[in-house]
Parts: C-alpha cells; structure tokens; sequence
C-alpha cells in the first residue's frame, strides 16, 4: 500500500510539472508581435501651377501614342514666327470694314453676265487704241465702272447713305476702285463716271493705280465715293462678297470672265435644245438694307447686266 501511495504521489507529481511547463509555454506562443514602428505620414506636396509633365508610357509600360491635336500643340510650342508692325493704312481699313461688318446689315445679290459682245466690243476698240494717233487699252473693269455708273444714275437710291434721321441721295457718282498695295488696300476715287467716256476711265485708273503702287496717293486721291467696286478678276476668282466701305451703301464685286455652254434663246421650244459656249462673268452687289430694299439692289443689277450685255447702251 505505501508503494502504491508513492507511485500515485509521483504521478501527481510529474502531471503537475508538465501542467507548469505547459503553462510556462502557452505565453509565449500567445504572445503578440511587437508593432512595428511606422513613419508619420508625409504632408501633401505644396500645389503647383504647372501641370505635372504627361509620361510617355503607359503603367503597364506600353507606349502612349499622341492624337493629331496634341503633335499640332506640341508643334505650335516650337513654332518661330515675326511680328510684323500694322501700317496706318491697314490700322484705317481694318477699322473701317470691323465698323461695316458690326453696324451694316449686308446681304448679297449675284448675278451672271454674257459679255460676248462686250468682249468683242472691247477688241474692236483697242485695236483703233493701237493705231498711229492713239495709245490705249481698255480693260474688262473699265467698262464694269462705266456700267456701274450707268445703272447708279438709273436707280439713285443704291447712290445714297444711311444717315440715321435721314437717308442722303447723292446727285453726283463718284466711284472708288479698289486697288491692293504693299501697304494695304486703297480705293482710289474716280469722279462723275457717268459723265466721262471709257478711255478717260481707264486713264484715271491707270493714274491713280501707279500713285497707289508708289504710295503716292494724296487726300484728294482717297475721298470718299459714293459706289466702291472690287475686281479679283484678274486673279482668277470666280465670285466673292465684298464688304460695304461706310457710310456707302453697296459694293459691286467681280470676278473673272469664264466660258460656259449657254441655251440659245430660239432653241427654248424646238425638239432639240441648242447651245453655244460664252464667256459669263459674274458680279455680287453687296447692300446696306437700312438703304437699299432688296428688290431695289435686284433692279440694280438687272439695269446694270443689261448694259453690259448689250454695250451699244453706253453711247445712249
């Protein structure tokens, strides 16, 4: 029984130093990680007016391919350029026409001329230009000024101004043609068109165009008319508008002169229709509609294509 009663105290023994092992080691496998330490956060970046600088790659690393409208902005960046000073007379028309375009309300008529026996006209009378006891040509604008006039003196009131309370008629036509300078844009002023024949317009023209060219133009030269007409005739445009020159009311513009097929007149109601090939010429009244109603401009250029169509009307 005693051998008994030690064996059991032992085992009592032994279970409770493996009960104090056990418990010597469960805080240890309890016992937590020490916490890292970690570094305060960072303030914000102080914010920049530039943008940050666009990457050429993409996060993934592939590479950005940049729009057409970026390499165009890109390209402008690098872009070398002059500034070149404004003339007085560019200052002058560049406030004149932002006047015209901001306080004239345009509207435009266009119209096709046949200028066959205008043209035919034209060459007859030149070649007696050429002869021994005359030197002139005549130009396809000096007669478009003569029938400007013409029609000017038909329907006075495209001759006219706005002037507010009132709208001034002019009994006399005075002309201004534009003529393009190194400097800018002039318009010469030729006066009483309706009362001077072809060859003393085309002289003045002339005249007046060398002084423009030279920059010798005097005041004189540039007073104000009471028609203007624009000719890019010569540089092969067809048609355009032009821009009113304040306080006139309209502005004749002309383009060139180009062969096109035509329905004869007496062809209209046979079987076969008939055609001939003539040479058009196209015009656009440009109007002030505070002056000129706009039937008024159209019986303008209706008066103004009959003369030019039938030239033998300049000697009435």
């Amino acid at each position: 029984q005693q051998q008994q009663q030690q064996q059991q105290q032992q085992q009592q023994q032994q279970q409770q130093q493996q009960q104090q092992q056990q418990q010597q080691q469960q805080p240890q496998l309890q016992q937590p990680h020490s916490p890292k330490s970690t570094p305060p956060p960072s303030s914000p970046p102080e914010s920049s007016s530039k943008p940050p600088a666009p990457s050429a790659t993409t996060p993934d690393g592939s590479r950005i391919i940049a729009s057409p409208l970026a390499r165009t902005v890109a390209a402008q960046k690098a872009l070398e350029y002059s500034d070149i000073p404004n003339s007085n007379i560019r200052k002058i028309t560049a406030e004149r026409l932002t006047l015209s375009k901001q306080t004239i309300p345009h509207y435009y008529l266009t119209i096709e001329i046949v200028v066959d026996k205008l043209l035919k006209l034209r060459e007859e009378l030149n070649a007696f230009g050429s002869g021994k006891n005359e030197n002139f040509k005549l130009s396809v604008n000096d007669f478009v000024i003569k029938a400007a006039a013409v029609a000017l003196r038909a329907m006075p009131e495209v001759n006219s101004e706005w002037k507010g309370e009132f709208i001034r008629r002019y009994h006399n036509v005075n002309i201004n043609v534009a003529v393009n300078t190194p400097k800018g844009l002039l318009t010469p002023i030729i006066r009483d068109v309706d009362k001077i024949g072809l060859k003393t317009i085309n002289s003045e023209v002339k005249v007046k165009a060398t002084r423009a060219q030279e920059g010798k133009m005097t005041p004189d030269d540039l007073a104000p008319g009471t028609f203007t007409i624009s000719n890019l005739g010569m540089f092969g445009i067809t048609q355009f508008a032009a821009v009113i020159s304040p306080p006139q009311a309209a502005i004749l513009a002309v383009g060139t002169t180009k062969k096109v097929p035509v329905l004869l007149e007496d062809s209209e109601g046979g079987e076969t229709p008939k055609f001939k090939v003539s040479n058009v010429l196209t015009v656009t009244l440009s109007c002030d509609h505070r002056v000129v109603d706009g039937a008024v401009g159209a019986q303008w250029l209706q008066v103004f294509k009959d003369v030019m169509e039938n030239p033998i009307k300049f000697l009435l």
